[in-house]
């Protein structure tokens, strides 16, 4: 009897999120999902019109940092001419953007939980160490997935085009990097409109 009233407990709190998440304006997987993507991921998603689920998969692959045995994006996470760097607060992570600039070109550096390009994506900030702010990186990434997107066309292609606009042998592999995150986060049977189950 108390795990039926367990349950119907924890189905109820569920409703309550959902219907919580629903008049928020924020869209709900009609598939359960193995792991719903965090409010600003829903958020700066929504604003951009991006499934969610793609954008956090994306920030798994770019700025996923091991956190008690559980992979999650990490917001003051640095690319320097291909070496990764995480600090632990934004002050810090903006004093080692600014030591990276005096050392390598802007093209060379990527920056935030979407590994945002300061030299490709100058035009999206007005001072560089904006990109750490986790709302703005994520709205800024966001953008440039539905920039990368054309209408019909399955996400997984938007994806590639994120990380290598012309495309490739390059944009594939992260494709198919990213198509692991969004299984993870979808799971086995999940999908979304004009997402392939396949890489």
């Amino acid at each position: 009897m108390a795990a039926s009233i367990r349950r119907r407990s924890s189905r109820a709190c569920a409703a309550i999120g959902m219907a919580w998440l629903l008049g928020a304006g924020i869209p709900v997987l009609a598939v359960q999902a193995q792991e719903l993507p965090p409010p600003a991921y829903q958020l700066a998603a929504q604003q951009a019109g991006v499934p969610s689920p793609v954008l956090y998969a994306v920030a798994l692959q770019e700025s996923g940092a091991k956190l008690r045995d559980r992979l999650i994006p990490w917001p003051w996470t640095l690319n320097v001419a291909g070496n990764s760097e995480r600090y632990a607060t934004r002050a810090e992570a903006c004093a080692g953007l600014r030591r990276a600039l005096a050392r390598a070109p802007a093209s060379r550096i990527d920056a935030g939980l979407g590994q945002v390009n300061l030299g490709y994506q100058a035009h999206r900030y007005a001072v560089p160490c904006e990109l750490l702010d986790p709302y703005r990186n994520l709205a800024i990434a966001a953008d440039i997935l539905r920039e990368q997107h054309l209408p019909g066309e399955d996400w997984l292609l938007a994806i590639g085009r994120y990380h290598r606009p012309a495309g490739g042998e390059a944009a594939a592999r992260y494709r198919r990097s990213v198509h692991r995150h969004l299984t993870r986060v979808l799971g086995p049977v999940g999908s979304l409109p004009f997402v392939n189950t396949t890489p």
